[in-house]
């Protein structure tokens, strides 16, 4: 039995405004609806993924779900709450990005599933032969500058100014669902709370020019419990590519949402029933410091974008840096991730050919390094079981430090006491 989509979105936190007569005709028919993506980076980030979010219950409820990459919008830019114009984009570049997105999308919309099979469409394919006359002629004179006017995503631009370009935002939006709705029979855009305004315009050219009906849905723009902008950290986006935002960084935004927001959280970002999360928020109230949302909601998240061994391989990294990891897994982890690890941690540099030589601990320590600012702290902290090399106790005075000890053959961590991590590098 397939899931009413509406009621789905409702319980979720997902929706913020509907079109009279929308969950009317989800109800009564197979729809084919479609949510826009910004083309101007090979990936998307966690901010997108409300709108993939949305497309997955979309197609899990018996629609077609359609993700349309702007290749030509991408060339222009979206006044909805930017304070600037976009970097305009050239052809190539913007290919090169669908291509990646596509492959992010894929992970979440099936795209061979027979009739509701996900489609990914670029409307540059559409754009890139419309003369300006043309446009202006078949678009422009179908929408009043009043109305235009009246937006909020222009309203609120013009007292500092706004370009053209960005002023026609809205007409080209607009003509994107027309030709949808025309070519494909799309009868629904979906978006952000902050797209309403462009969605509307283009069911109102559809009744205009097409003299045809077409719907809306929005979801609400998520933000943080204590107010700060969702999907970004202090090191900026975080990023469904693991070049971009590595599996371990991935999986701590998450691990680390406050209790809050990991009840918005896990409604929006995951598969789990009403029942299971219900289910899951009790455990969590009788014992909350061991945090069982923030781990489902990691690990269901960082297995989807991801793996299921990237998944395992963020718990063995982050019990490394809790004390709990061992040499052994320590040498496991891949460089991005050993770094990943250790990001901010104190680093120092020492030549390879010292280090292939063989350099005593206590030289290493206290002498080409200032992990301890004399060789008899050092000597004392050693004998009391306080240094470990690579999560490795050192026992020894004695003990030399060579090629074999590199982690990733670049890498030497030092463990001062529980906590105090230092990261040595060869070059």
């Amino acid at each position: 039995m397939k899931k009413n989509f509406v009621e789905e979105l409702k319980w979720r936190g997902m929706l913020h405004d509907i079109m009279p007569g929308t969950e009317e005709l989800l109800n009564k028919e197979m729809v084919i609806g479609y949510i826009g993506f910004d083309p101007t980076s090979d990936s998307l980030g966690v901010g997108n993924m409300v709108q993939i979010m949305t497309l997955l219950h979309f197609q899990k409820a018996g629609h077609k779900p359609i993700a349309l990459v702007g290749g030509a919008t991408g060339m222009v830019g979206d006044p909805s709450g930017k304070s600037a114009e976009r970097n305009l984009l050239d052809e190539k570049t913007l290919q090169h990005n669908l291509d990646c997105q596509r492959k992010q999308l894929e992970k979440f919309l099936d795209f061979n599933c027979g009739a509701n099979s996900a489609e990914l469409v670029n409307n540059y394919d559409w754009f890139k032969g419309f003369s300006f006359l043309e446009f202006i002629r078949e678009v422009g004179k179908h929408i009043s500058v009043n109305y235009m006017l009246a937006k909020d995503s222009v309203k609120n631009r013009l007292e500092n100014g706004m370009s053209f370009t960005e002023f026609s935002y809205q007409l080209v939006q607009g003509y994107d669902f027309y030709y949808l709705w025309k070519n494909k029979g799309i009868k629904l855009q979906m978006g952000g709370s902050d797209q309403w305004g462009n969605i509307v315009t283009g069911t109102e050219l559809i009744r205009r020019k097409g003299s045809g009906e077409a719907y809306a849905i929005t979801t609400p723009l998520i933000k943080k419990a204590d107010g700060t902008k969702f999907g970004k950290t202090e090191s900026g986006n975080v990023w469904l590519d693991r070049s971009k935002t590595s599996a371990y960084k991935f999986y701590q935004f998450w691990l680390n949402a406050s209790d809050d927001d990991a009840k918005t959280f896990i409604r929006i970002f995951t598969l789990f029933t009403k029942d299971e999360i219900e289910k899951l928020e009790s455990e969590h109230a009788l014992a909350p410091h061991l945090r069982a949302l923030q781990k489902e909601l990691a690990k269901e998240i960082t297995i989807r974008v991801h793996s299921e061994a990237d998944y395992f391989a963020a718990i063995e990294a982050s019990e490394i840096l809790f004390g709990k990891g061992t040499a052994e897994s320590l040498q496991k982890l891949t460089e991005e991730d050993f770094l990943s690890v250790f990001e901010g941690v104190e680093q120092f540099n020492i030549s390879r050919s010292e280090i292939n030589k063989g350099i005593p601990i206590l030289d290493l320590v206290a002498e080409r390094t200032s992990v301890f600012p004399s060789k008899s702290e050092a000597k004392k902290m050693i004998q009391g079981g306080g240094v470990a090399i690579n999560k490795s106790k050192v026992e020894n005075l004695e003990f030399n430090i060579t090629a074999e000890s590199l982690i990733n053959g670049n890498y030497i961590l030092v463990q001062k006491g529980k906590k105090n991590y230092y990261v040595i590098k060869a070059v």
